[in-house]
């Protein structure tokens, strides 16, 4: 049996969990929030970017309204109702997102219904040939923008004074604010930041998966489980763990007994992820 060629798909797939999982770990490091409603922002988001195509409007247009669309779904989250739940539980926060999603899934299937769709970009049809594998521009895209997102994020965080405030705020939120962080400033700039990913994520996903709200919305499972095996920590090896799920869903792909099942791959991994690295992740949300 020959995986490999699975196993080069899967890796458009595990690119987009990847940057999934990256945006959700930047905002929690700043905001001690675990974002249940990433997929749906980009779901939103490339939802308008399919109806926009449909009007004929120019590619690159719909790509930038979309994450825009996402983006500003974020923003308004994270500064309108996010600061009410700033000193809840961190469960509590959580759960909360629920709500915008949920709303989003509502609006998703009263305006496009839940007929599944696909966006379809250009880089679909170009491909170059891996071990004798088509892997096609889009995943390739995928994978290098889910490397230059990792870059800059870490630049980010690690040579700029936004940076200095989020891992400030990631280490103690009141005491930041004593010294001086502009609390309220600093998470806005981590949900936009998420809104973009989630953007990103959500175009590539109804390109490589299909677009559907609902679906799109619970694919923030594998980002959870990546972004879990990373400890809601690191950017590198959340980014890993996102491609690497995505690599094993596709891997199933020509198990005959396993195949229908494989959507299944990416819960049951995060499910073992929490069991594992339960104590791991219990610590990183009791220092929120």
């Amino acid at each position: 049996m020959n995986i490999l060629p699975f196993v080069i798909s899967g890796l458009g797939i595990g690119a987009v969990y990847a940057l999934s999982g990256v945006g959700l770990v930047v905002l929690f490091r700043a905001t001690g929030v675990l974002n249940f409603a990433f997929g749906a922002f980009g779901a939103m988001g490339a939802h308008c970017a399919w109806q926009l195509l449909e009007w004929k409007v120019p590619l690159i247009v719909a790509i930038l309204a979309a994450v825009v669309v996402s983006t500003a779904i974020s923003f308004l989250y994270g500064r309108i109702f996010a600061p009410m739940l700033s000193h809840r539980d961190t469960v509590v926060r959580a759960v909360g997102t629920l709500a915008p999603a949920l709303v989003l899934i509502a609006v998703m299937g009263v305006v496009w219904g839940e007929l599944p769709r696909r966006l379809q970009f250009p880089s679909d049809q170009m491909f170059v040939s891996l071990f004798a594998v088509r892997l096609t521009y889009t995943r390739i895209i995928a994978l290098l923008l889910a490397v230059a997102m990792v870059v800059a994020i870490t630049l980010l965080l690690s040579r700029t004074r936004l940076g200095l405030d989020m891992r400030a705020l990631a280490n103690d939120r009141d005491l930041s604010a004593v010294l001086g962080v502009r609390v309220l400033h600093t998470e806005t700039a981590a949900w936009i930041i998420t809104g973009i990913f989630s953007g990103l994520a959500g175009l590539l996903l109804a390109d490589l998966v299909r677009l559907q709200g609902t679906f799109l919305t619970l694919l923030v499972i594998p980002a959870i489980a990546a972004a879990i095996l990373g400890q809601l920590r690191s950017l590198w090896e959340t980014a890993a763990a996102g491609v690497l799920i995505g690599i094993a869903e596709a891997a199933l792909t020509p198990i005959a007994w396993i195949s229908p099942y494989r959507a299944a791959a990416p819960f049951i991994i995060a499910l073992a992820a929490v069991t594992i690295l339960g104590g791991t992740a219990k610590a990183a949300l009791k220092d929120r």
